[in-house]
């Protein structure tokens, strides 16, 4: 997808052009003339936006945008929408959304204070449990993909972490914000945390795992999540997620979802 200028700021600029000025025009319709001079300024604008737009955007965006447009071509094969190719698909999205997310991680920050008295076993269970639950999220969600725009709007860095921020532009016009919060993993930059909205899926996580725990303890909240795990419909993909891609994790329409 191509990173283009918000909605908002297009329809702003575009306002510009047309309008009345009295300031240029004494109340009357601007003149051609006039309107070409301002029509030159708002491109150079136009044109400087995108070439900032570009400079900021490094390694995180890049790669990030990569596995999106793997993801989208994945959706649009019409051999794989087949619903014989139903496992096929969902393990080419899984294998992409490995690359982009950091399971491991998010699971960390998930427990947060809950992480550090669990034994290597444990984290390996409660990652197993809590990446497939996010990644059978993200599959059902992006599986509903229809054409929605998506625009890498901005990127911030400083070397040890990332955002990246995108708009997901709905056949509506609607805008909605979608920041991935990365950090670099080898050659590769992972996403421990997605911001929906404002609303972080990690705090979200984190408050509710934490109301379990409190409530009934940690072995309650594993076994909801194994719950979880046994109940979920559809072709279940046996390959571990080492196989799939390493210890990584999920992406755009990634929403919370309550474990009761």
């Amino acid at each position: 997808m191509l990173a283009t200028i918000a909605p908002r700021t297009h329809r702003r600029l575009v306002d510009i052009v047309d309008a009345t000025d009295p300031a240029l025009g004494g109340g009357k319709a601007v003149g051609l003339a006039k309107l070409k001079r301002i029509g030159l300024s708002v491109l150079a604008a136009v044109l400087s936006l995108l070439m900032v737009g570009d400079a900021l955007a490094g390694p995180p965006t890049d790669q990030l945008r990569s596995a999106v447009d793997q993801v989208l071509s994945v959706l649009s094969d019409a051999e794989l929408k087949k619903e014989a190719k139903t496992l096929e698909r969902r393990r080419a999205i899984r294998a992409v959304a490995n690359q982009i997310f950091d399971f491991t991680e998010i699971s960390r920050r998930s427990l947060a204070l809950h992480w550090q008295a669990r034994t290597a076993a444990e984290r390996e269970e409660f990652t197993r449990l809590f990446g497939d639950l996010l990644e059978h999220s993200y599959i059902s969600k992006i599986e509903n993909y229809s054409g929605e725009k998506i625009q890498y709007v901005g990127e911030t860095a400083d070397g040890v972490r990332a955002v990246v921020r995108t708009l997901i532009v709905t056949k509506q016009g609607t805008a909605i914000s979608v920041d991935y919060r990365m950090s670099p993993q080898g050659d590769r930059w992972r996403a421990y945390d997605v911001t929906l909205e404002g609303i972080s899926l990690v705090a979200n996580y984190r408050a509710q795992f934490n109301t379990i725990i409190q409530r009934s303890g940690y072995q309650d909240l594993v076994a909801k999540l194994r719950v979880k795990y046994d109940e979920r419909p559809g072709p279940r993909e046996t390959s571990s997620r080492d196989a799939i891609g390493g210890p990584a994790a999920s992406a755009p329409a990634l929403l919370p979802r309550q474990v009761r």
